[in-house]
């Protein structure tokens, strides 16, 4: 099946990337040229470190490539959930740490002069089942039970704009449902044209990008790290690991806290005005809707859904970025701003929030009555 992000951008590819050809020192290894890969080489090579990103086929063509690219915090009914599990400190966290990731795209966006339709949309959290809709109201509350934390809160000495979550009845869905949450300042894009965006910045910034590179080995040697890639080696002070899943055994025990799922979309040509917004069912079995530009004035109407799982498959300068729960567009932002943190040495308050050792993993929750 193929990719509409993919097949829409095969003749305005700018960029000609080619196999690794050579022994490579560098300072930073990126292996994964998906969003997370090139958003954090695309930091770092901001900050003038020397950058080569690997990818094992071409860059934004597998799991960045195939997703619904909603750039939003509202990852479901999370929030009451995180509150109830983790406190009212940590679920804050991670309702900013998204925030800041939307805001962070859009600035990337104008500064690199990206064209890749980006528009800020409504999302709605929706409900067909009447006994669900407590949990809609549940997760409203909880919303603005963090938006009064971080504003009185003078650790973060910011302001917070709210994302005025309502409840409304109605949502422009051609279907009856019981409720909805709204909630504005959320935001979609066309993801394969942001990652070439981003791509053609790291080769501005002196980066180096090479596709068709398979990575098969990374060991250790003193302080740096040796990667073996096709026929070559890359010798690199730090290493980050932004593939679909890890693939290097290093200590962790990710196996045990990861296992991977598919889900499937499909798309529609539809009237420009049929459907504006951003949708996702409150619970399983979940559907999610949006659409995006088409040239002759239409839109394409994106349906997601048919979750299942697939499979189930460190104390160093290594970094792993995975398990974003399917909501990649805005946790690649954020955990690039954490990587590129840690490696410039910088304290980064979101660090524990997302800190891969932790011993319980944050994950979707069903609530009880």
């Amino acid at each position: 099946m193929n990719s509409y992000w993919i097949s829409s951008t095969e003749k305005m590819k700018k960029i000609h990337f080619n196999k690794i050809d050579q022994n490579y020192i560098t300072d930073m290894c990126v292996i994964g040229g998906g969003i997370t890969g090139l958003s954090t080489a695309y930091y770092l090579s901001k900050k003038g470190l020397k950058v080569i990103v690997l990818d094992k086929s071409e860059i934004g063509t597998k799991t960045s490539g195939h997703t619904t690219a909603k750039i939003t915090l509202n990852h479901g009914l999370i929030y009451n959930y995180l509150i109830n599990t983790f406190g009212i400190d940590f679920a804050s966290k991670y309702y900013l740490s998204n925030k800041q990731a939307i805001s962070n795209i859009k600035k990337i966006i104008d500064s690199e002069n990206i064209n890749c339709d980006f528009e800020y949309q409504d999302n709605y959290i929706y409900t067909t089942n009447e006994n669900n809709v407590f949990k809609l109201n549940n997760e409203i509350e909880s919303i603005n039970s963090i938006e009064n934390y971080l504003t009185k809160n003078t650790n973060f000495n910011l302001k917070i704009s709210s994302i005025n979550p309502q409840f409304v009845q109605k949502c422009g869905l051609p279907f009856k449902i019981s409720g909805a949450i709204k909630t504005s300042d959320q935001a979609q894009f066309h993801p394969v044209k942001y990652m070439y965006g981003l791509a053609n910045s790291i080769n501005s910034n002196g980066g180096l990008i090479f596709t068709n590179s398979l990575v098969t080995d990374i060991r250790k040697t003193d302080n740096k790290y040796e990667v073996s890639v096709n026929d070559y080696k890359i010798n690199a002070k730090y290493v980050v690991l932004a593939s679909h899943y890890p693939f290097i055994n290093f200590p962790g025990f990710y196996f045990s806290k990861m296992n991977q799922v598919t889900s499937y979309a499909i798309g529609i040509e539809i009237n420009n005005n049929t459907l504006n917004g951003m949708y996702i069912t409150d619970s399983e079995p979940t559907l999610s809707f949006r659409t995006t530009k088409l040239d002759n004035n239409k839109r394409l109407l994106i349906i997601g859904g048919g979750n299942h799982k697939c499979g189930f498959s460190p104390e160093s300068k290594d970094v792993f970025a995975t398990g974003f729960n399917k909501w990649g567009m805005t946790m690649s932002n954020v955990s690039a701003n954490i990587i590129s943190d840690c490696i410039l040495g910088k304290e980064n308050v979101f660090f524990d929030v997302y800190n891969s050792k932790r011993l319980q993993p944050i994950k979707k929750r069903r609530s009880k009555k």
